[in-house]
């Protein structure tokens, strides 16, 4: 069945829980793991307040340090449920274009991801990660709720 699971996170508790699921699923069906954290791109002019104090330096190193701690989660949580696990981090300002196309390259067959559960006006002002990922993508996405 799937043989290699894409797991994104963002280290929310919504996304651990969905990384959890999905390793509980890749040990079930004897399927390896890739995590992945996307960050997004440093900015001069911006609405996030962390990258209008940071000068690029600190920014990169800030969200390297973030991206270290959401995979290691994924790493760990892997590595105690006996499922092999690479990890990855992408830069790119469109979060859904960097997981579909790590899961091309990494030659995933499954994404499980979680759904923040943004409703209405939030849904279409901030837009769903979730939902951008799975119109965009080719192969099946399993959404944690």
């Amino acid at each position: 069945m799937f043989r290699h699971i894409l797991l994104p996170t963002d280290g929310s508790p919504l996304s651990e829980n969905a990384v959890l699921k999905g390793i509980q699923l890749a040990r079930s069906l004897g399927a390896r793991v890739t995590g992945i954290h996307v960050s997004p791109q440093f900015h001069v002019l911006t609405y996030r307040t962390d990258m209008l104090e940071d000068t690029r330096a600190e920014y990169e190193r800030d969200s390297q340090a973030h991206a270290q701690r959401y995979l290691a989660f994924v790493a760990k949580a892997a590595k105690e449920c006996g499922v092999p696990c690479q990890t990855l981090r992408a830069m790119n300002d469109e979060v859904d274009e960097a997981i579909v196309t790590a899961a091309r390259e990494q030659g995933c067959d499954l994404i499980v991801m979680a759904s923040h559960g943004r409703r209405g006006l939030g849904k279409v002002l901030l837009g769903s990660q979730t939902q951008r990922v799975i119109t965009e993508s080719s192969i099946p996405v399993l959404v944690w709720h």
